[in-house]
């Protein structure tokens, strides 16, 4: 029922996860009713993320420049290593503002059922960067899952004997919920990294 080109961007945007059919009209309506400047803005916003971004060649965070802002700052604490498994994750750790040592980014987690191993995530990458750097700790920031206990054990083992502590951010129980619906997986964790009260 839509000219050709319309259903054209309705199609294109739908390929964005978490869009469906519905949200993907509203947005080809949106964008036709925008002004011409803020249309070709839109466009070449776009281009750039495609042209312009790739991946730092020292920790895989998002920049422009060969070397991310993280990794070029020698403000940070050079003896700190958080590993996350995705950008959005060192992100969202950026936002809060909350940590000011260094990252590594890895291309996801370790789930021998979807046939991802260990190379498959650049674990290699990790460790050469380990090796030649001066770290104290390595701080493993994985979703309670699986495939982050997984990650985190693995990890764990091909760090054993080095000079450096290996830590785990805690999870559990979130602030406000409600017991009855905490998975196993959650209540275990909470019930293993529970601490004295001082």
């Amino acid at each position: 029922m839509y000219p050709d080109s319309l259903k054209r961007l309705i199609d294109s945007f739908q390929y964005i996860p978490g869009v469906g059919r519905k949200t993907a009209e509203r947005y080809a309506f949106a964008i036709m009713d925008l002004p011409e400047e803020r249309l070709r803005f839109f466009q070449e916003s776009m281009e750039d993320v495609k042209q312009k971004i790739h991946t730092c060649a020292i920790c895989n965070n998002l920049t422009e420049e060969e070397v991310c802002y993280v990794c070029s700052d020698p403000l940070r604490n050079q003896e700190i290593l958080c590993v996350v498994e995705d950008v959005k994750s060192l992100f969202l750790f950026e936002r809060l503002g909350i940590y000011h040592g260094l990252y590594h980014v890895l291309n996801g987690l370790i789930s021998p059922l979807d046939g991802i191993n260990p190379e498959d995530i650049q674990l290699d990458k990790l460790l050469d960067r380990i090796r030649a750097g001066h770290f104290k700790e390595i701080i493993l920031a994985f979703k309670p899952s699986v495939e982050g206990e997984t990650t985190a054990l693995y990890i764990k083992r091909i760090l054993d004997g080095m000079p450096l502590t290996v830590s785990r951010i805690a999870s559990g129980i979130p602030i406000g919920a409600d017991m009855e619906y905490m998975d196993a997986m959650t209540l275990e964790r909470a019930l293993a990294d529970r601490k004295n009260l001082e």
